[in-house]
């Protein structure tokens, strides 16, 4: 039986001012499994931005529960959410947030930097070096992100992401700032770390990448309208 890493019940999430309350989402079910490759579309504002920022404990909801591995997460403190968020959860960005300050190595190394039990120097070079060969970037570790490419710095971003061994990989339009060659090789990545078993939900508005997932599910007014598994094999 497959492990499963997240789970959302009677999600809601509502943003209130003086004048109205607007309902970003509605009633979210959502189940993600050990190895899935998720991909959520749909057109602007039906909440893709908000579902992944829950997914990601950026923000809290405001009914159901969520749960990361068995975990209630649905109502943490910003320092719970936080120390979870960096132990279980790997984010990829479309403008990959790396810091131009610190070479490639420490962009990387970050995270464990930061983790409740820091490793040893030792730990901590092998981790990092092991993430970068994964992505093809170990010889680029010395440099500074403004002296990559932006395909090279995405390839940073994904080893960042991975360095925690987390729950789930959660992918924000990972090919907006990217032309189509470098997209499709960053696309190729992470369907390799799928193959070799890493979670990953990844928000897109591209269909052909969103083709890619396992599993595609369609957002449209804050709920999910449409969920259907891709039954021919890509690639």
């Amino acid at each position: 039986m497959r492990e499963l890493k997240i789970k959302m019940t009677g999600i809601t999430k509502v943003f209130s001012t003086d004048e109205m309350d607007t309902h970003a989402l509605r009633g979210i079910d959502l189940e993600i499994y050990a190895g899935d490759f998720v991909s959520i579309c749909g057109p602007s504002g039906c909440g893709k931005s908000t579902l992944l920022s829950l997914l990601g404990l950026l923000d809290m909801p405001t009914n159901g529960q969520y749960y990361i591995e068995n975990n209630d997460v649905s109502n943490l403190s910003l320092a719970q959410a936080a120390e979870i968020r960096n132990a279980k959860i790997g984010f990829i960005f479309q403008s990959f947030n790396l810091i131009d300050e610190l070479s490639v190595f420490d962009n990387v190394a970050l995270p464990l930097r930061y983790a409740k039990q820091v490793p040893t120097n030792s730990e901590l070079e092998q981790r990092v070096m092991q993430c970068l060969e994964k992505v093809d970037m170990a010889h680029r570790a010395k440099h500074k992100p403004n002296q990559l490419s932006g395909g090279q710095q995405q390839r940073v971003a994904i080893a960042r992401a991975l360095i925690a061994n987390p729950a789930i990989l959660l992918v924000d339009e990972p090919t907006g700032n990217l032309d189509s060659k470098n997209g499709d090789a960053v696309m190729d990545m992470l369907m390799q770390l799928n193959q070799e078993g890493t979670t990953l939900c990844m928000v897109t508005h591209d269909s052909r990448y969103a083709e890619m997932a396992k599993r595609k599910l369609h957002l449209l007014d804050g709920q999910i309208v449409d969920s259907a598994a891709v039954l021919a094999e890509v690639g």
